[in-house]
């Protein structure tokens, strides 16, 4: 993908996230994720309906990489299974690690294929994604 295409997709994503700002509803899974080593926190919540992923939340403050691959996660994880969500959320950390990865499941995420070559930078793109792992593992234990 071209790089001036991929900083339009994140600024876009940093200045109108998607479904940003928590709401007071019941039969949202939530959690609470932060960078020990910034400024980035993140609160997600997650609504899963029959093993779909039906809405998803989010709120903190954090850096544009962290902002924008939160928002790109939610709007690609929306209206998939929970077995889909895991194998993109899957993929994802291993584009990010630099190891194997499909990136046709990856969607719009696909735009930070290269963070993996700023260490400082993959935790800020994979803290949303691990707090969605955490979401999935909650869901399969209740």
């Amino acid at each position: 993908m071209d790089p001036k295409m991929k900083r339009e997709i994140i600024l876009h994503h940093y200045q109108n996230p998607k479904n940003k700002g928590l709401i007071n509803q019941d039969g949202f899974i939530s959690v609470d994720m932060n960078n020990e080593s910034c400024i980035d926190e993140v609160h997600l919540m997650v609504k899963i309906e029959n093993d779909i992923i039906t809405d998803a939340r989010f709120d903190g403050e954090a850096c544009a990489i962290c902002t924008s691959s939160t928002s790109i996660m939610i709007d690609t994880l929306i209206g998939k299974t929970t077995e889909q969500a895991k194998q993109i959320v899957s993929n994802f950390g291993a584009m990010i690690n630099e190891e194997e990865y499909n990136g046709d499941i990856l969607e719009q995420a696909i735009v930070y294929d290269d963070v993996g070559r700023q260490p400082n930078r993959k935790k800020c793109a994979l803290l949303g994604w691990w707090g969605m792992e955490k979401v999935l593992e909650k869901n399969e234990q209740s």
